[in-house]
């Protein structure tokens, strides 16, 4: 199942099929304990709704906070270690990847976050800016995942790579997170043979393309929201963003304009546009 917030209420979309969630708004919703089974109790005997506006989506997400995990793929280990050689901090990351500790950020609040059809944006002081295609988990408070969604961690290399201790800057401002469209709720986890798909376009032509299946991804994520919940607590939930395994070449800057479009089945297509 899908689940959508949108300006209309939250819905839920099964087997093409949207259903309503009887009034419970979204900070109700994913909270839960066992999402799958509450939508599922929802929906069952419902009949679906006539329309569903995908003008009307918004972001998945109200007052809960993004947090991410870095160098989880071996490409982007390499990646980081390539863009700080200059600065002395390759060997940071490559001992990150082999730790038994993972490197988790805060990423975002809501008011910083865009849904599928919004506008991520580029550091103004920043020369060399990606997408970071990611994985991303949908955590209750009791730290159990309920579902997962798609999102762009969006990074000015150049920043990080002048010294890891600018990651904040480099990650956090304003229109640098995107999640969406929907999150992918089920009883099972998805198989290690989904893939992550990145398409960049520029004057509507693919600029830049990739994936990558998360068999490549080195931590488990159960790992990671393990130690995200070691003395924190989210009593509204919390996204966690696992990593990107797709990094452009080091020639590739983004520019405004620029399309970028994230698919991960079954959960969708985020798509964003560089403002």
């Amino acid at each position: 199942m899908r689940l959508y917030r949108t300006r209309n209420g939250c819905f839920v979309e099964r087997n093409g099929q949207y259903y309503g969630t009887r009034g419970l708004a979204w900070d109700a919703l994913v909270v839960h304990e066992d999402l799958h089974g509450l939508l599922s109790d929802l929906i069952e005997g419902d009949m679906p709704v006539a329309t569903f506006d995908e003008a009307a989506l918004l972001a998945p997400i109200a007052r809960q906070e993004v947090w991410a995990a870095g160098v989880t793929y071996y490409r982007s280990r390499g990646a980081r270690m390539e863009e700080s050689k200059d600065a002395g901090g390759g060997d940071f990351y490559d001992r990150v990847y082999t730790a038994e500790r993972p490197e988790l950020f805060f990423k975002s609040t809501a008011s910083r976050t865009v849904g599928s059809g919004g506008k991520v944006r580029i550091r103004s002081d920043a020369e060399w800016s990606v997408p970071e295609p990611e994985l991303t988990l949908l955590v209750n408070p009791a730290g159990h995942i309920l579902g997962y969604t798609i999102g762009n961690d969006m990074s000015s290399r150049d920043i990080e790579g002048e010294n890891p201790l600018y990651l904040p800057q480099a990650k956090v401002y304003d229109g640098s997170c995107a999640i969406g469209p929907s999150v992918w709720v089920s009883a099972d986890p998805l198989p290690a043979s989904t893939e992550i798909a990145l398409e960049i376009l520029r004057q509507g032509k693919v600029s830049f393309a990739g994936s990558v299946a998360l068999t490549e991804l080195k931590r488990d994520v159960k790992t990671l929201v393990e130690y995200l919940f070691r003395d924190n607590i989210f009593p509204n939930g919390v996204f966690l963003m696992t990593g990107t395994g797709i990094v452009p070449p080091s020639d590739f800057t983004l520019a405004h304009g620029d399309r970028i479009r994230i698919t991960i089945e079954p959960i969708g297509t985020l798509d964003n546009e560089v403002a």
